[in-house]
């Protein structure tokens, strides 16, 4: 019983920082610059365009879609990825139209 305690609890512990990471994940839909320059990878020039990014195109639907942003390359999104999401993406739904 008590071994089966310390299996659980070594357990928790191992996924206690992922789910700390996850928790620590910058939104690039809805940071501005101040947040997103501290991302590591990004630097106050590649912030602004994120934010011009997504106020001219809209809502990023994946964080591959940074590499369309000015001044981010592959190695780029390469260090970004771990540390940004684009959060939860609604899914349009069609509606049928009553007549």
């Amino acid at each position: 019983m008590l071994s089966r305690f310390f299996r659980f609890l070594i357990l928790a512990l191992a996924l206690s920082p992922m789910a700390a990471m996850a928790a620590n994940l910058v939104n690039i839909n809805t940071a501005g610059v101040a947040t997103l320059r501290h991302v590591k990878g990004l630097n106050t020039a590649r912030a602004n365009a994120i934010v011009e990014y997504r106020e001219t195109n809209g809502r990023f639907t994946s964080v591959n879609q940074l590499v369309r942003v000015r001044g981010i390359g592959s190695k780029t999104l390469e260090k970004v990825r771990p540390h940004v999401t684009v959060g939860k993406t609604a899914k349009t739904r069609h509606h049928p139209h009553h007549y």
